[in-house]
């Protein structure tokens, strides 16, 4: 079952270059790293929200929200055929992104809640799509296929922020029920959300080879005063302050292994299968 074609097609290390990084050793290792962080976030996140698709509240919401997933699942193949080339294990980005067990997977820990109701995802994606803006926002020019890619993904991205920011504000001016839900949401959600900063082991060779610009910490910090500017003009809460671990993006609920069954059933039904 392969993923999901998109334009974002990211240019070959051969063809293109890798701009002013030394694809070696620590570098080598650093950027696999952030591109598997990267494009599992994606991945997960478009499937999460892909089970939508058919049952949204809307039907205008059934459309925006397969089609933000679709984005999602593009961006992260896009990503994986990046780590794919980076890592020229023979492996390509359908094998990578299918043929992992549950615990080999590196999203974020905000990415591992059931899909929920729908303020549940409209508060995982809010606090989602302005984490991944402020990661994406970090990237620089270090190995120039990424910042490319990224160039890309970044202009796609803000209809999605102009998305759930338009729900976040309809919801908390919703009524009662709507914004307690609202606020149940952001709460629970909100402990794992620093969860996207988690530190990189390779993080210094990044930033050294100028393909990160910021410390994640740095782009945690962005991140906030971002929520600051939506969340306390409507009176709600900030997440709280935690400083994210490695376990952060180790540690996978049972929502996600049953989501992992279900997006590697095709795949798994025949191994030898030419898809």
């Amino acid at each position: 079952m392969p993923i999901a074609h998109t334009s974002l097609l990211p240019m070959t290390i051969d063809d293109h270059g890798s701009g002013s990084v030394d694809l070696s050793g620590a570098a080598r290792s650093a950027l696999a790293e952030l591109l598997l962080t990267m494009a599992d976030d994606e991945f997960v996140s478009g499937f999460t929200d892909s089970e939508w698709t058919g049952i949204a509240p809307l039907l205008e919401e059934d459309v925006a929200i397969s089609s933000i997933s679709q984005d999602e699942l593009g961006h992260a193949r896009a990503l994986y055929q990046l780590l794919a080339e980076v890592l020229a294990d023979g492996r390509d980005e359908d094998a990578i992104a299918y043929d992992r067990e549950p615990d080999a997977y590196r999203h974020a820990r905000l990415l591992d809640h059931e899909r929920g109701d729908w303020a549940d995802t409209i508060a995982r994606r809010f606090l989602y799509e302005l984490a991944d803006e402020a990661r994406l926002a970090s990237i620089g020019p270090g190995y120039r296929p990424l910042a490319e890619l990224v160039e890309k993904v970044r202009r796609e991205e803000r209809y999605h922020r102009m998305h759930v920011v338009a729900w976040i504000e309809r919801l908390a001016n919703g009524g009662a029920d709507a914004r307690a839900r609202l606020e149940t949401a952001l709460a629970a959600q909100g402990l794992d959300a620093p969860s996207v900063f988690t530190p990189l082991d390779g993080e210094a060779r990044l930033l050294e080879a100028g393909i990160l610009t910021r410390p994640l910490a740095a782009a945690e910090a962005a991140w906030r005063a971002d929520l600051t500017t939506i969340l306390v003009p409507l009176g709600l809460s900030l997440p709280p302050s935690i400083e994210p671990t490695a376990a952060g993006r180790r540690d996978h609920s049972d929502a996600f292994r049953w989501l992992w069954s279900e997006f590697t059933s095709v795949r798994r039904s025949d191994g030898g299968a030419t898809w």
